[in-house]
């Protein structure tokens, strides 16, 4: 064979790579309203940078008649590109070869990709739209499923792992995605479950769809799995490339900054009024946020799930930070067990990739009630506690309002190792809300002055119960505005250093990028370990 000849079977066999399983496959996949697996690549990464690898595998099964159905790729399509000028390390699953099934090569191809993603040290995105093991294969192509689980959890924490799940993703397959950092859903094409409706009908004889089960509206609002909820392909795509901006590209790198025109020292007004007088009224801490970050942006994650706290990223004078904070307008912020779980996870992922973390407080504690207590919130809760306290990023808290009990020990207090505590004027730190607080300290104060009342009420008229409820309220309010006083303030605990300053809300912003600036070059080390053992 001539040397041209050569060239002409290369590119023989690189059109059939790039053909997949063929123009019908395709277009079905678009009908459907879905890309196809290059079409995906080629919208996440900068034009022209993708590099293949292994494009040329085929599959190894003789059984079942499929070795006379083999297409180069073998359904995974691998390699890596550039997103904002950086590398990653992308693989995509292409549903119009046997269905983007798993096979023994391309686990393979998988494994090659995560391994070397981890010596570049570079970010590994995850592209799912798969039926799962394939059946002709068996145990083979679990065990490929087992290889790549391992993976996952060597690169948990060393490199940023992202998952879009842009079609099915079912059974075994569905554990690598739980293992990464991130879950994206596409809206009505995607879906994941352990076991799909026809087995839970067979089981448990309930009627369920697959997007009632797994789908993206499910994962993002009710179980959590997933993080993020995109309209189509195209937006899962653009979520992934914004994601990207707010972290490092490995776990020894810090995260990239952006210029920003907005002025550090700029005073917001409004956040000076943004807390209601009456301590009961709710307000929006996003609107904190947004007076607080760069051009009021931020990037909230698992924004349906656990709404009662607000995660996500956001930038302070360019370099991005990890935000957590208490929401008073679902559940009036207080903790729950999913709220506990989701912040929990997030700064871990923060510390792990050296992104600091500002504390947005204003907590009246753990909902209560046998549905929270027999659901473990005591274990939910101290993950939070444990997460805080492991964590050495620079850490920064400001305490809004409310800052009551165990609660306030938990949302990155002094006590945790918090570099900066910060509280406004209008913070109530105490370990409990003064309603609550009354009927035990004052319990005898309160019992003394319906005796007292008792025993001067005018003879000719009978001491009701009515008479004695209206003194016990009068009584209580007066010791509720005592208490208030004495205790639910912010200078008790400014006495103690509990707090670091005391500061007026439209200071906000220029008050923690002065302390991001000094922490730059923190240096904390948590006790030489295997690891620790957080309360799962």
């Amino acid at each position: 064979m001539t040397v041209q000849a050569k060239l002409l079977e290369l590119e023989r066999r690189n059109a059939l790579a790039e053909e997949g399983g063929g123009a019908d496959r395709r277009e079905r996949q678009h009908r459907e309203g879905k890309l196809s697996a290059r079409e995906r690549i080629e919208l996440l990464l900068d034009q022209g940078t993708f590099e293949e690898m292994d494009r040329l595998v085929t599959h190894r099964c003789a059984d079942f008649g499929m070795d006379e159905q083999k297409i180069l790729g073998d359904g995974f399509i691998t390699g890596y590109g550039r997103i904002h000028g950086r590398i990653v390390f992308v693989s995509a699953q292409d549903f119009t070869v046997f269905g983007g099934s798993l096979s023994e090569t391309n686990a393979a191809k998988i494994i090659k990709l995560m391994e070397t993603a981890m010596r570049v040290g570079a970010p590994i995105i995850g592209l799912n739209d798969s039926g799962g093991a394939r059946i002709q294969e068996g145990v083979v192509s679990l065990a490929g499923y087992a290889d790549i689980f391992l993976r996952n959890v060597q690169a948990s924490g060393v490199v940023p792992q992202i998952s879009a799940i842009m079609g099915p993703c079912a059974g075994g397959a569905v554990y690598s995605p739980a293992i990464t950092d991130f879950i994206l859903m596409v809206d009505q094409t995607s879906y994941m479950f352990v076991t799909g409706p026809d087995v839970v009908k067979t089981v448990t004889h309930e009627e369920v769809t697959k997007d009632t089960l797994g789908g993206a509206s499910t994962h993002n609002e009710i179980s959590g799995v997933a993080h993020l909820m995109s309209r189509d392909d195209a937006e899962c795509l653009a979520m992934i490339r914004e994601l990207l901006t707010f972290l490092p590209q490995n776990n020894l790198e810090d995260p990239p900054r952006k210029p920003t025109e907005d002025p550090i020292d700029r005073a917001d007004a409004e956040l000076d009024t943004l807390i209601p007088d009456q301590p009961t009224q709710a307000y929006d801490s996003k609107l904190a946020i947004q007076h607080i970050v760069d051009d009021g942006y931020f990037f909230e994650i698992h924004e349906r799930y656990a709404r009662n706290v607000v995660v996500g990223f956001a930038r302070m004078n360019g370099r991005p930070v990890g935000i957590v904070a208490n929401q008073p307008s679902v559940l009036a912020g207080v903790l729950d067990i999913n709220a506990s779980d989701k912040a929990a996870r997030f700064v871990r992922f923060c510390d792990a990739f050296n992104i600091p973390l500002i504390t947005l407080e204003d907590v009246p504690g753990f909902l209560p009630g046998t549905q929270q207590e027999h659901g473990g919130i005591i274990r939910h809760g101290a993950k939070l506690l444990y997460a805080y306290a492991e964590a050495t990023v620079p850490k920064l808290t400001v305490i809004m309002r409310k800052a009551y009990g165990g609660a306030y020990c938990v949302m990155s207090s002094k006590h945790l190792r918090t570099d900066l505590n910060l509280a406004w004027p209008t913070a109530e730190i105490a370990v409990m809300g003064a309603e609550a607080a009354v009927n035990i300290v004052y319990r005898r104060e309160m019992e003394e002055s319906v005796r007292q009342a008792q025993a001067v009420w005018p003879s000719g008229r009978a001491f009701t119960e009515k008479d004695k409820a209206k003194i016990l309220a009068d009584t209580r309010q007066e010791k509720v505005h005592e208490f208030r006083e004495r205790f639910a303030n912010p200078y008790v605990a400014a006495e103690r250093g509990y707090v670091d300053a005391v500061i007026r809300p439209s200071e906000t912003r220029l008050r923690l990028i002065r302390a991001l600036e000094m922490l730059d070059t923190k240096r904390e080390k948590n006790p030489p370990k295997k690891h620790g053992n957080i309360p799962l």
